[in-house]
């Protein structure tokens, strides 16, 4: 990137933009360009110079001028996101065209097509505010901390929440199973491992199973049990964008893939049984999860051995309490059936969940990061 004519980066309204305009007659420029927005997921509308069409330079949500079009501009209506695109950064004269046309940035190939991409996705997708995202840890083997996972992505569905479930446990057998969905097509782990940089959050979405009105990322039946953290990081940053709820189902074991989703949480649950042993293999799984996650939560599970309730729990690990997570008879027969955790919206999982995602949009800033509020402490 040569430079800026702007103290500000774009701005954006959250709403869905569409691609950008391109205006370039250099063939290899409109190449890059196109290759560009390919890999950002947008689809551009192409001209020599102004359009025609009534609008269509003011309603694009960004404009990429090549510099051999920059004369052709002339005359344009002033606007934001407008950027001259070039090779030659140490040609004197493209700042004064920059100025002619209004434009916000001067950009120069190759050294700007990372950023540029970015541009184009976050204008296509109407980036606003990031999905809240919540993720659930086992205390130890069998918590439930899956069925919770599930529980909340489809109570965060029926609720008309934008939700995505995320399985980042590759040993856990496939949260698509728990949700009935394992034939259903869609791209699983596998097809995303390889994944790094920019992921457009719409491509993602729409490659997806869909199931109980959410979309579900989980691992397919090979044998590869392990997310290298970058295509972690491209999965969830596109997850985020798109905005909503993201549900990440998190194994006890921190490798480097789990320690990358656990920097983009909000924030964290542990469900914790209510025993002794089970109490003391959650502390060390808290101990290693809180060394990258600065918000981690009790969810406490009965029964409970004598002498012990929630509050115990959440105080003997020194981690705030949402609540205890209660158990819901006919569980079993529902999931064997079909019906996903969290689905009977009488049932007490469901009630919980409910009231965890009330709490957590009530405390929730609406242009910062969130604050999960607790059931107890």
């Amino acid at each position: 990137m040569a430079g800026s004519l702007a103290r500000e980066g774009l701005t954006n309204t959250g709403e869905r933009g569409g691609g950008p305009l391109i205006m370039t007659e250099d063939a290899h420029l409109l190449d890059d360009l196109l290759r560009l927005c390919a890999a950002a997921g947008a689809m551009p509308e192409v001209h020599h110079g102004l359009p025609e069409t009534k609008g269509a330079w003011e309603r694009a949500p960004i404009v990429l001028v090549g510099d051999d079009a920059a004369a052709r501009c002339r005359g344009a209506a002033r606007r934001r996101g407008v950027m001259l695109v070039g090779r030659d950064q140490d040609d004197p004269g493209v700042w004064r065209r920059a100025v002619e046309i209004g434009a916000e940035y001067v950009l120069c190939l190759p050294d700007a097509e990372n950023w540029i991409i970015d541009q184009i996705a976050n204008a296509a997708e109407g980036v606003g505010n990031p999905a809240l995202t919540i993720g659930v840890l086992g205390g130890r083997g069998g918590s439930g901390a899956s069925t919770l996972a599930c529980a909340l992505a489809v109570t965060a569905a029926k609720s008309g929440r934008r939700t995505m479930l995320v399985d980042g446990d590759p040993l856990g057998g496939g949260i698509d199973v728990l949700l009935g969905g394992e034939n259903v097509e869609g791209m699983r782990w596998p097809d995303f491992a390889r994944s790094t940089g920019r992921m457009g959050g719409g491509a993602l979405e729409e490659s997806l199973p869909a199931l109980h009105g959410l979309r579900v990322l989980s691992w397919g039946r090979n044998d590869e049990v392990a997310i290298p953290p970058q295509a972690m990081r491209a999965v969830l940053a596109a997850a985020r964008r798109l905005g909503g709820v993201v549900v990440v189902d998190l194994p006890r074991r921190v490798d480097e893939g789990v320690a990358e989703a656990l920097t983009q949480l909000d924030a964290g649950l542990l469900v914790v049984p209510g025993e002794l042993r089970a109490v003391a293999a959650a502390r060390r799984v808290a101990s290693v999860a809180g060394m990258v996650l600065n918000d981690l939560r009790i969810v406490a599970r009965g029964p409970y051995a004598p002498g012990l309730d929630e509050r115990w729990v959440a105080r003997t690990l020194g981690l705030p309490l949402v609540g205890d997570l209660p158990s819901e008879p006919g569980l079993a027969a529902a999931l064997n059936s079909g019906e996903p955790p969290g689905a009977d919206p009488r049932g007490a999982l469901a009630r919980f969940c409910n009231a965890f995602w009330e709490q957590a949009d009530m405390r929730r800033a609406p242009h910062g990061p969130a604050s999960i509020g607790t059931g107890a402490s």
